[in-house]
């Protein structure tokens, strides 16, 4: 069975293989047999000196650790040591996940759904995604246009990694969660930043899109509402982005609805292909259960998108992960299907706590805080501040100084607006109890009036 492949030059192997070689797919490739044993190896075998180098990709040297679990990490190891420490840090509801979602869970369990599903979701759950982006938005997905994976952030790595060759752009609207670029990054395309001004309510313009198009453009980013700041668009906001979308065939759309259904005031947001039905043949629409069911820890989220894309990251997550988890499904199911009011209720103690700590920042000295559509961050300015020392005589050259003094010194830890693209900031989470919300901006008051 084993024929000798003149093509390829023989490569060391052990002692006891046999010296035949099988033709082999790939160029890079030989293989030889040990037995009944098919050993795959390199054409070109390193030197040993080579060999000595680290076992860690170059590739991991280009991504940082998500900042924002770095902080969260440092708050929890303070209050390990006895500090008295509020996080406004994590970017996930303080609610418990609502017990009609809960119940079938346990229901999966007891009746033995715990076997692997299909990778890309169970029916039931892919069809209950379809019928919600219908209910929600307006949105045709078939559910084999759906794929369910471990959270929303597997859902962005499958579809860049599914899609970006070496050199592939990427535009990001910046401030921006902090994994997109790496995400892209790892993918190896190459995130485009494109700042958006505070007086432009931190929204993209159309102009800001058109210019930074190049013929290497794969791939535009929106989050709406958006993690840090909570800015929302509406239809008439992504109305000239469709526009500039519509001259660029070659751009798909990757839009995080993840935050869509937490935003105030009776305000609506918008989804692209709900606004240009003309784009949805190159958009992802991505949601998932986390924020808006308060399921974070169930790590369900899921996206529509073209088939042809859907099966690809299909074929990527079947050879990574997997399935999620069968049991998560079927609360998903519940979440999505069943009664809704819930969300509402949450959304009124937000709504509460966001008009609060608003105000509170706002009289904080040296802060300058604008009031968020939707999600549950704020993003104040502290670019007065810097320059300055603080109370425990720490000097403010950087939004990352802001932060570390203000854990340091008042316990309270929020993330830097350098983590997300956008320097002079910083990012607080109102996820948590009204009481530890208002001690918290005291203590920022506290500190900002004690700067010097």
């Amino acid at each position: 069975m084993r024929t000798k492949n003149a093509a390829y030059e023989k490569s060391p192997v052990p002692p006891e293989a046999e010296q035949d070689y099988c033709a082999a797919p790939e160029p890079n490739v030989c293989f030889w047999g040990m037995g009944d044993v098919l050993v795959i190896g390199m054409k070109n075998i390193v030197s040993e000196s080579k060999r000595t180098m680290s076992i860690v990709a170059d590739r991991m040297n280009r991504i940082s650790p998500s900042q924002t679990i770095v902080i969260s990490t440092r708050a929890r190891a303070l209050k390990a040591e006895g500090r008295n420490i509020i996080s406004l840090s994590a970017g996930e509801p303080d609610f418990r996940t609502p017990e009609n979602i809960s119940r079938p869970a346990a229901k999966a369990i007891e009746n033995g759904q715990t076997r692997y599903t299909d990778v890309a979701g169970t029916p039931e759950l892919r069809k209950a995604v379809a019928e919600r982006f219908k209910l929600d938005s307006g949105l045709d997905y078939t559910p084999e246009e759906v794929i369910v994976s471990t959270g929303g952030k597997q859902i962005i790595y499958n579809a860049m990694m599914s899609t970006l060759n070496p050199g592939d752009e990427a535009i990001i609207p910046a401030p921006c969660w902090v994994s997109y670029p790496d995400i892209v990054t790892l993918a190896e395309g190459t995130p485009v930043i494109v700042p958006c001004k505070r007086e432009n309510g931190f929204r993209i313009t159309a102009e800001q899109l058109e210019a930074a198009i190049t013929p290497r453009t794969k791939w535009f980013f929106l989050n709406s509402p958006c993690n840090p700041t909570g800015v929302a668009y509406s239809a008439e906001d992504l109305r000239p982005l469709c526009d500039v979308l519509l001259r660029h065939p070659h751009v798909w759309i990757f839009t995080d609805d993840i935050y869509a259904k937490l935003v105030y005031d009776g305000f609506r947001p918008a989804t692209f292909v709900e606004v240009e039905p003309l784009l949805r043949s190159r958009t992802v629409t991505m949601n998932g259960v986390s924020k808006a069911y308060a399921m974070t820890g169930w790590r369900i989220g899921f996206s529509g998108a073209p088939v042809e894309l859907t099966k690809a990251m299909n074929k990527l997550q079947g050879q990574s992960t997997s399935n999620t988890c069968s049991i998560a499904q079927a609360a998903a199911v519940e979440a999505l299907t069943g009664p809704q009011d819930f969300i509402q209720e949450m959304v009124a103690t937000y709504q509460g706590r966001r008009d609060m700590v608003v105000s509170m920042l706002n009289e904080a000295e040296g802060m300058e805080c604008d009031m968020p559509q939707g999600a549950f961050y704020v993003f104040p300015s502290v670019e007065k501040c810097l320059g300055k020392t603080s109370p425990g005589g720490k000097k403010l050259e950087t939004d990352e100084d802001f932060v570390t003094a203000l854990l340091e010194e008042e316990g309270v830890a929020a993330v830097h607006g350098s983590a997300f693209m956008f320097p002079g900031h910083i990012r607080i989470s109102y996820a948590t109890d009204t009481d530890s919300l208002r001690e918290a901006c005291t203590r920022i008051q506290r500190f900002c009036k004690g700067l010097l």
